[in-house]
């Protein structure tokens, strides 16, 4: 688990979180996890600050990391308050990381960029399938998405602070992504299964491990498909050729990708949307 340190000064809902497990796992009596349930962990109970430094540290496998965090998920569920303090805790030195990487280039997004990953993971703690494997990716994947948001809001909806009497030019009026994904498919520029795909992993909660195990190909495969779709969708963006919807002859226009893959086992795995 990686871990990025802010400046000691600041005072974000991070480094309040941060301050708040310090005390939660201090002595006399630090919260404790109880590891011997989980298979690869030492077979002890250990204080929360300990189980995250040997996170931090260690290596696990995937197995490990799922059960470790299913457990800490349900104590976060059903044991009241303390365990959510807790396990953000131990989340901690990655959400910094995160948040850390989001708000480079724009500080004065920063504490906002902080709160959401914050409140990203946060939401994500509480309602997110524990059943499906890679529990800790989609937690984290949830509050990068979160934290993602401020920045776009940032760059597309406030005037730069060294703003020009020039004029700005105009957005184009491409919409939701996947109303221009929409727009690629039924141009026929991508696939229907290739704006899904995209669709799924970049937009919504579907990790791409789990569209690759229900499709029969390897992982790789599909992130090399995506890429190539993604590429022809920006190039028809750069030349302005997805501005209008696309209009099918003799047949209404076709569905969204969202509205198909609301259906779509993946989308059971984790919150609804708003980044490896």
């Amino acid at each position: 688990m990686a871990t990025t340190t802010r400046t000691k000064t600041a005072n974000t809902a991070l480094t309040t979180a941060e301050k708040a497990f310090e005390l939660l796992t201090c002595e006399p009596a630090p919260l404790v996890f109880d590891a011997r349930p989980v298979p690869g962990l030492p077979d002890t109970t250990m204080p929360l600050d300990e189980l995250r430094k040997s996170l931090m540290f260690g290596h696990y496998d995937s197995d490990t990391t799922d059960e470790l965090w299913r457990q800490l998920a349900y104590h976060a569920r059903e044991w009241g308050p303390a365990w959510i303090v807790g396990v953000i805790g131990v989340a901690l030195p990655a959400l910094t990381h995160l948040a850390a990487k989001i708000s480079r280039g724009y500080p004065r997004h920063a504490d906002d960029v902080d709160s959401e990953v914050l409140a990203g993971f946060l939401q994500s703690l509480r309602s997110a399938d524990l059943t499906p494997p890679r529990l800790w990716l989609r937690l984290c994947w949830a509050a990068w998405r979160a934290g993602v948001s401020v920045v776009k809001t940032g760059d597309t909806e406030v005037l730069p602070l060294d703003l020009t009497n020039e004029s700005r030019s105009p957005r184009m009026p491409y919409g939701h992504p996947n109303l221009l994904l929409g727009r690629a498919a039924a141009a026929g520029l991508i696939s229907g299964d290739a704006a899904e795909l995209i669709s799924a992993t970049r937009i919504g909660d579907a990790l791409i491990e789990h569209l690759a195990a229900e499709q029969g190909v390897t992982a790789s495969i599909l992130r090399m498909r995506r890429r190539s779709a993604e590429r022809v969708v920006a190039a028809a963006v750069t030349q302005g050729g997805l501005s209008d919807p696309v209009r099918s002859s003799g047949r209404p226009p076709a569905a969204t990708p969202r509205r198909r893959l609301n259906k779509h086992p993946a989308f059971a795995t984790g919150r609804s949307p708003g980044p490896p």
